[in-house]
């Protein structure tokens, strides 16, 4: 976003709140540190770190290249300009720039050297220590909820069937008298008004859905096939200083939907069953996302790296260490046998490079799970809570 993370994506609704991501703002200072080392009087579950995700098994496929690529990604981002800038304002003691690069090269060889979870585990247990997030009760509680790229069908220009824009950053945004436009005011109530207002002429590509175009204004980048046969990728290019706000949770305010039932189909089959509900709710969300043409470049994440399926994670930024390499304990929609999804344990191995303007405090997480259908389903039922810890090596 850059492509995710600045725009809005599906988090809590994606689980918890219909809406996900944007630039984090400045977080007030925490009576406890976010991050806490893990000693040795702590009782760990024995499964922590054993991630069997990365070598095959039971036919599937593992995704070691897919990891060594994510570490590449952090490695890269971390030789930058912008990477020493975001360490200078990170406080955790005993964690600095210098030291999550040295634990992701050892992680790296580690990864490639070894044979099995089991091998890996061990290796970890023997050279690096764990630091715990406090979550959000200052337990180890934190939230996860999922994201995912988009795709979908849609037009160069506009048609009778294809009405809904995405569109590009108007002249002098930044400039825009505060407080800026709402939605209700760029778009209107129907998302149809456009024409009549500062975002005239800035249609990038139209969709046929108005729920999929403010969908992607949520996840923030996506994956288009276009009526002409081609493919079109489009990512974040700014937003209105309107904070978000979830629609999800402005139904269950109404008492619309029920909160344990707010997950991303059942938010779907309700507004293609209440079509004039979108009049009410979309504009809620008073702010507003632009796009730019990506010309096929993968999703990125707030460091301006690449994100990878299952091996990314968004985090508040401005308390946990961007880049670094991470463990999410958490149960995961995954497929069974039947080829349903359940939900089922899992530990694995990730590098924070992402975040969102619902993913606050250290007891949020948010995965991105992919591109496509079956990554938007996995993500659609992401809402669960477990712990998350970061590793470095021991000093």
């Amino acid at each position: 976003m850059s492509g995710f993370a600045k725009a809005q994506r599906w988090l809590a609704v994606v689980a918890l709140s219909f809406g996900v991501t944007l630039t984090a703002t400045h977080q007030p200072i925490f009576a406890v540190q976010p991050l806490q080392p893990v000693t040795s009087s702590v009782s760990l579950p024995t499964s922590l770190g054993l991630d069997d995700k990365i070598w095959p098994q039971a036919g599937q496929p593992g995704d070691r290249a897919a990891l060594l690529a994510a570490i590449d990604h952090s490695l890269a981002y971390l030789q930058t300009p912008k990477a020493a800038a975001d360490y200078q304002k990170h406080s955790v003691p005993g964690i600095n720039r210098d030291r999550v690069r040295r634990s992701l090269v050892r992680f790296r060889q580690l990864v490639t050297k070894s044979r099995s979870a089991a091998e890996l585990k061990a290796a970890v247990q023997r050279e690096f220590v764990l630091y715990r997030a406090v979550g959000k009760d200052n337990q180890g509680t934190v939230a996860y909820t999922g994201y995912f790229e988009p795709t979908y069908t849609a037009s160069r220009v506009r048609t009778a069937e294809y009405r809904y824009p995405l569109f590009r950053v108007p002249p002098g945004l930044a400039e825009w008298s505060k407080p800026q436009p709402t939605r209700a005011r760029l778009e209107g109530k129907d998302g149809l008004q456009f024409a009549k207002g500062p975002l005239k002429n800035l249609e990038l590509v139209w969709l046929r859905d108005r729920l999929e175009a403010f969908l992607i204004q949520v996840q923030g980048s996506a994956r288009l096939q276009m009526t002409d046969g081609s493919t079109m990728t489009v990512g974040f290019a700014g937003k209105t200083n309107h904070p978000y706000t979830g629609v999800g949770r402005e139904l269950v305010k109404d008492g619309k939907m029920r909160l344990e039932d707010l997950t991303l189909p059942n938010l779907l089959e309700y507004f293609h069953q209440h079509p004039e509900d979108l009049d009410v709710y979309l504009p809620r969300n008073r702010s507003f996302v632009f796009f730019r043409e990506t010309y096929g470049a993968a999703a990125t994440g707030s460091l301006g790296v690449p994100v990878t399926a299952e091996r990314s994670i968004a985090t508040d930024k401005s308390l946990m260490p961007p880049g670094a390499l991470a463990l999410i304990d958490t149960p995961l929609p995954q497929p069974s046998v039947a080829g349903k999804l359940e939900q089922r344990p899992v530990s694995r191995y990730v590098l924070d490079q992402d975040t969102g303007s619902a993913i606050k405090g250290p007891g949020r997480v948010d995965i991105f799970m992919g591109t496509g259908v079956k990554a938007g389903d996995r993500a659609g039922l992401t809402n669960s809570t477990g712990q998350l810890y970061y590793l470095l090596l021991k000093q």
